[in-house]
């Protein structure tokens, strides 16, 4: 049998149903499949080369190797991960910088009716810095996708040193995600037989000791799952994913995204987007490409993955049709938005702001196919709270 319908019979029965403590109004039924979306069709290409349904719009907020509209500061090549944090009556956008060397990180800082009122630099002096995630206390996990990455914990608001947190392991990192119920914060890492981590402070809050642990399962798509210490998290001469046995391997980590009791987390090498239940302790699919039933699968080349109070999750492509695809909770997925003309770039670093009313993303190597090409974006509009 080929892929499509092995995957088929093994997803069938078991992950029929989200079951348990997931996300509240998660999808009915796993895996998503193509259907019409909550905002319909996109439209035309906008003055940004932009598609977006109806009543949505986009601006340009920073391009890379440019000062940044309104500030004296020239913004990172390669935008990658990023996240909002409130600041005041307003926020900020903090976005990595994905090149070797000097990757890092920066921020932007927005007043409350969106006019950037500074950008400035958070994190400096570090290599390859994809995704992260952001933390109950108002910090950003920048990783590091490289071979025996770092871990740094950043501080959008400026004016703190960032610091490294070698306890959360070293691999190549790529995202983070945090659990404030379980006080766990979850990592994916970017290899061909990457494994899915977390990490249990010693206190939470306080990420400079504690106990790395990996997932622990067989090989089914679905089923429960148990997690194992890592013996040495700083990797060397053993790599953390080679030192427990069975631990479950996944096909290139990509985004990872926390919200009541489920951790959403993308997988690029077959284009998957899997539910962990941290309170049933059980992995299902919430997302697979070979597994779409008709036409083409509308959501392939899996990156980041962000989410919305209602239940929304929107997960950015690289590659693909450049596109971020919206997954309901009634296990829908259906492009939201799709960039014309940079089929040599992928998009990074969804995000919304505190308010969930303005959406922010890059494009990492922009029109030009180059990492000094990045342009990074926000999109306003009507979404559902």
């Amino acid at each position: 049998m080929d892929r499509r319908t092995v995957l088929r019979a093994t997803v069938a029965g078991g992950a029929a149903a989200f079951a348990g403590s997931l996300w509240s109004g998660a999808a009915s039924a796993a895996p998503a499949q193509p259907g019409t979306g909550p905002y319909g069709p996109l439209g035309s290409a906008d003055g940004n080369g932009i598609q977006l349904p109806a009543g949505f719009t986009s601006r340009v907020v920073a391009r890379s190797r440019q000062t940044v509209p309104g500030t004296s500061y020239t913004w990172h090549p390669a935008p990658d991960g990023g996240a909002c944090f409130a600041a005041g009556t307003g926020w900020i956008y903090v976005s990595n910088s994905e090149v070797t060397p000097s990757g890092g990180a920066s921020a932007v800082r927005f007043a409350a009716d969106g006019t950037v009122t500074s950008a400035y630099r958070i994190l400096s002096g570090t290599n390859q810095n994809c995704a992260g995630g952001a933390t109950p206390w108002g910090t950003w996990l920048s990783c590091e996708e490289t071979s025996r990455g770092f871990v740094y914990e950043t501080y959008p608001q400026g004016g703190t040193a960032a610091v490294q947190r070698p306890a959360l392991g070293r691999f190549k990192h790529e995202a983070a995600a945090a659990d404030p119920a379980r006080q766990v914060i979850y990592l994916t890492e970017d290899e061909t037989d990457g494994c899915f981590y977390r990490f249990r402070p010693t206190v939470w809050g306080d990420l400079s000791a504690g106990t790395l642990e990996v997932l622990v399962a067989g090989t089914a798509t679905s089923g429960p799952v148990s997690w194992a210490r890592v013996p040495d998290p700083d990797g060397s001469p053993t790599a953390t994913r080679n030192q427990v046995a069975g631990a479950k391997r996944f096909t290139g980590g990509e985004g990872c995204w926390y919200a009541d009791g489920t951790c959403w987390f993308t997988t690029k090498g077959d284009n998957r987007v899997w539910a962990y239940d941290a309170v049933g302790q059980r992995i299902d699919l919430a997302y697979d490409d070979s597994l779409v039933t008709g036409g083409a699968a509308p959501l392939t080349g899996v990156d980041n993955i962000t989410g919305t109070r209602s239940g929304d999750l929107y997960v950015a492509e690289d590659g693909g049709n450049m596109e971020i695809n919206l997954i309901t909770p009634s296990g829908v997925v259906t492009p939201f938005l799709r960039i014309t003309g940079q089929s040599s770039s992928e998009i990074t670093g969804p995000a919304f702001s505190p308010d969930g009313s303005r959406l922010y993303f890059s494009s990492q190597r922009g029109t030009a196919g180059l990492s000094a090409g990045g342009i990074t974006y926000e999109v306003r509009g009507p979404f559902r709270s």
